[in-house]
């Protein structure tokens, strides 16, 4: 799957942009870091019904969901403690692709799991819209569907591979989408399989 001229202003499609070695490091860096705010399992609001992915999350802010609903907040909803700071490599890759002139606030750290999925959806959680959403892929490659500013309408797909970047922001800022699916066993990054998938957000207006 190639990008498409059809994409929205505003999206960004780096492929290869993180280096295998720069890769590993950041997974290095990441486990050492899950220790202190470990992976979990959010569920849906009002449902209940667990997500397919695990997560946590790195920087002041993290965002969760539970039975109340979506939001941020400053600590891990199980262990009641802050989250770790966000490692300097990937403040440095915001620096590098965000054309933002302030840091992200929070680092969303999904596990995707061989069968986990992410239906289409719209990052509108933040009290800002201006700064981009920045997302870094690692591990098995992952079936990347992005829409339009309406639900429901036509998208197109992607594929992203390990240490492959995305950024939505402009026109692409509220932008519908999702995962499809994960090929299981496209990548031997992670020890136990699976992809992660890290994105750097800011919360607050500037």
């Amino acid at each position: 799957m190639q990008l498409s001229v059809n994409f929205p202003k505003g999206f960004k499609y780096l492929p290869e942009f993180l280096s295998p070695e720069e890769q590993k490091e950041l997974v290095d860096t990441l486990r050492h870091l899950v220790k202190k705010a470990p992976l979990f399992t959010p569920v849906m609001p009002r449902t209940g019904k667990p997500f397919s992915v695990r997560m946590t999350n790195l920087g002041t802010l993290g965002w969760v969901s539970d039975r109340i609903g979506y939001r941020y907040q400053i600590q891990h909803p199980e262990t009641n403690q802050p989250w770790p700071e966000i490692p300097r490599s990937l403040q440095n890759l915001w620096n590098k692709v965000g054309d933002c002139p302030v840091a992200p606030e929070t680092c969303l750290v999904n596990y995707y799991a061989a069968t986990a999925k992410m239906g289409m959806h719209q990052d509108r959680d933040e009290k800002t819209f201006e700064a981009p959403v920045v997302s870094v892929s690692l591990g098995d490659t992952a079936i990347f569907r992005l829409g339009g500013i309406k639900r429901g309408g036509a998208t197109q797909s992607l594929k992203l591979n390990s240490g492959d970047v995305v950024a939505l922001g402009g026109d692409a800022r509220l932008c519908y989408h999702g995962i499809d699916r994960i090929l299981s066993g496209s990548s031997s990054l992670l020890k136990g399989g699976g992809r992660l998938n890290l994105t750097l957000r800011r919360f607050s207006p500037f």
